[in-house]
């Protein structure tokens, strides 16, 4: 799997770390929510030992290996230009036009 990007999705994913070290975990949350559940990017200070690494230039991405087989080989993430919020999507499907960032790092 990998995720692909553009300058602007870069940046944006840089302020959101603000300079700290952080995994970037793709995570569907599913609870409480309709069957396909919410797409979020959660900002963690390590991985879980259910996390697998995900392809990408600049930082270090995760998923869950159950969440795995959710996503395509290929995601998409392209930053809103007006807020914080991303599009995922794939050649075959868009995931969701409002992913947000959760930073769940300790503070």
């Amino acid at each position: 799997m990998r995720v692909e990007y553009d300058v602007l999705t870069g940046e944006k994913l840089r302020q959101s770390l603000k300079s700290a070290p952080a995994y970037i975990k793709l995570v569907n949350e599913a609870e409480g929510c309709s069957a396909g559940g919410v797409f979020t990017l959660h900002l963690l200070s390590e991985p879980s030992p259910t996390d697998v690494r995900v392809e990408s230039p600049d930082f270090d991405f995760l998923v869950d290996r159950q969440e795995q087989i959710l996503f395509d080989d290929v995601m998409r993430l392209q930053a809103d230009e007006t807020f914080p919020s991303y599009r995922l999507s794939s050649d075959s499907m868009l995931f969701s036009n409002h992913v947000v960032v959760k930073d769940k790092r300790p503070a």
